[in-house]
């Protein structure tokens, strides 16, 4: 930091080494020629992407030549690739992942977001891959939802809760198998991932941080899987992270979707900060008063759990610098490519105003 953060005078500037985002879906197509370039424009250089395509990353070659496009798009950035957990994931094929430097796989239960029809339906099924990936030091990334089910009491607001008793037994199964619950939203996650071995880790996004069940109902730019929930849930997110726990950290779970596709009838599921990530955070942290853990959260404890170089401004990657001035989120940015042409995508809080912005070089 270029000043301490932790004085009572306000601060005007914030060094940060640059920031890791654990959980990013890029797409594909025109979607992904648009948003790969914003990563680093958010203040983000290392980047997981997920794996959620169309088909989804299935294979370990899939995986590496998806990476491989990205890094064209966006060279500066480290992609950290995924493949998606189906029953073709033979232990052979993790192993393979894991020589070609692929480092987790993400398991969506079926049906429950965007592009999970795919997804899983018994996890029992893969115990033989999760084994595997145990012994090659590989992490799942879980969509912690039990799928709806009006017959067992199940919906989007307790869907997350019912999966916990899933986490603690893969958790007990595999006790040295690093597991992410990602996009937390409820006090019930929290307590589970911090009574929790050392080995599972918890990503929290910008937008839940921000938002409660009365900001998605009616408005399809904050809808979201999973949804954001009650006020005591938020609360609960904001003080994990306050607190400094070094076992949550950022996962944006930015999905960009086309205005048409959120705005339809049936609206995706989706919210968009890539281009705005960390001038974000950094106006939300400094209203909690608890800009001392920014850079922890965005920086440092992710990298730790996922076994990365710690990220130093000091070293080669560099630092971003934020400002503070006022930064004016764009209404929509425009989707390149003809087969979306004409089209905008909207982003997180359009219109309004952060306190921060990334200091140009």
């Amino acid at each position: 930091m270029t000043e301490s953060i932790n004085s009572s005078k306000p601060i005007d500037t914030i060094t940060l080494p640059w920031a890791s985002d654990f959980h990013c879906h890029l797409r594909q197509g025109a979607m992904m020629e648009t948003v790969t370039p914003m990563v680093e424009q958010g203040g983000v250089r290392t980047v997981l992407a997920m794996p959620n395509l169309t088909p989804p990353l299935t294979t370990a070659q899939m995986a590496y030549d998806y990476g491989k496009i990205l890094q064209q798009l966006a060279p500066k950035v480290k992609f950290i690739l995924t493949l998606y957990l189906n029953p073709d994931l033979t232990p052979e094929e993790i192993s393979k992942a894991a020589k070609m430097g692929i480092t987790a796989v993400k398991m969506y239960p079926s049906g429950v977001t965007t592009n999970s029809d795919w997804g899983v339906v018994d996890l029992k099924m893969y115990y033989k891959t999760f084994h595997a990936m145990q012994e090659n030091n590989m992490v799942l990334c879980l969509h912690g939802e039990c799928p709806s089910d009006a017959e067992k009491g199940i919906c989007i607001l307790n869907a997350e809760e019912k999966f916990l008793d899933t986490l603690r037994e893969l958790h007990k199964d595999f006790p040295r198998l690093r597991i992410v619950l990602e996009h937390a939203t409820t006090k019930a996650a929290v307590e589970c991932v911090k009574s929790l071995g050392e080995t599972v880790g918890c990503t929290i996004t910008a937008h839940h941080l921000f938002i409660t069940v009365d900001d998605w109902a009616g408005q399809p730019h904050h809808f979201c899987k999973p949804v954001a929930k009650f006020p005591d849930d938020r609360k609960a997110l904001r003080e994990v992270v306050m607190s400094g726990h070094h076992r949550f950290f950022l996962g944006s779970d930015s999905a960009p979707h086309p205005r048409k596709a959120k705005q339809g009838e049936k609206p995706a599921a989706g919210v968009f900060t890539t281009p705005i990530l960390i001038p974000l955070l950094a106006t939300l942290f400094e209203k909690l008063g608890c800009l001392d853990k920014l850079e922890a959260f965005v920086s440092t404890y992710g990298r730790e759990f996922y076994q990365l170089p710690a990220a130093n401004s000091n070293t080669a990657e560099g630092s971003i610098t934020l400002v503070r001035t006022a930064n004016s989120v764009p209404a929509a940015y425009n989707v390149a490519g003809s087969d979306v042409d004409g089209d905008t995508v909207v982003p997180f809080i359009s219109g309004q105003e952060l306190a921060w912005q990334i200091k140009a070089d």
